[in-house]
């Protein structure tokens, strides 16, 4: 029954004097908590501030464009200038021997074409030079050039060089047979064919206007189906040239 008393008494004081009591105190720790709290934030606040100027950085626009401070110019560096080299000249001694010219006049190797000719044998032309034109060949059957002239001529006839000159060649044709070429300089050669094996001349002879060569023959197998005859030709410069132009 005590127990009970004293319970009732305790809450009738709570719910009298007491209810003031208790909020008094909570009001009161309200108003420590935010004191303490606000002295807190303006603690905190203050710490964070930085300390003599403004810290932030403004960063200038990449986009304008910044002018152009020419760099200074250095002066070019004088490169000093190298002395002239010389070459030691040999010394020339007292006895040095002095070149000798040579004065000795070069040969005239152009030698100038004989300018008097003569016929190689008498007799009439069987078959005229033609180059250009094709004529009748009586060995063949057919119709083609001929570089020279078929002058009628016995067996054994003597054949003469037309003009002056050097025997060049004599040598042994298989279609035109035994063969004299003699040259007249100034380009011109003439050619003796059909001519017997023994000939009267060899290469390297100097031979005058009317000088023998040889004798007429049947060596000539290109030319057996013509009586007996001289070819004739005459080469100027590497081209064949009608021997009447020279003869006549």
């Amino acid at each position: 029954m005590k127990n009970q008393s004293f319970w009732r008494k305790l809450g009738d004081f709570a719910m009298g004097k007491g209810f003031y009591i208790v909020l008094f105190l909570c009001v009161a720790t309200i108003g420590i908590s935010g004191y303490y709290l606000l002295q807190t934030v303006v603690n905190g606040t203050r710490t964070a501030a930085p300390v003599g100027a403004d810290a932030s950085v403004t960063i200038p626009d990449q986009s304008v464009p910044r002018p152009t401070v020419p760099a200074p110019s250095r002066p070019a560096e004088e490169t000093p200038a190298k002395p002239p080299v010389s070459t030691p000249r040999p010394a020339v001694q007292p006895d040095d021997p002095e070149p000798v010219r040579d004065t000795t006049p070069e040969p005239d190797t152009t030698q100038t074409m004989s300018e008097v000719f003569t016929w190689p044998v008498q007799g009439s032309v069987l078959r005229d030079f033609s180059v250009e034109t094709l004529s009748l060949d009586p060995t063949l059957g057919d119709w083609r050039t001929h570089g020279g002239l078929d002058i009628a001529a016995d067996l054994g006839i003597k054949v003469i060089a037309i003009s002056a000159g050097t025997v060049e060649q004599v040598y042994t044709d298989g279609l035109m047979g035994t063969t004299v070429v003699v040259d007249h300089g100034g380009g011109l050669c003439s050619w003796y064919c059909n001519l017997e094996e023994d000939t009267a001349v060899q290469a390297g002879d100097t031979v005058e206007i009317g000088t023998v060569l040889g004798s007429v023959g049947s060596s000539a197998i290109a030319e057996v189906g013509v009586e007996p005859h001289l070819h004739l030709e005459t080469i100027l410069n590497g081209q064949p040239v009608d021997p009447r132009d020279y003869l006549e």
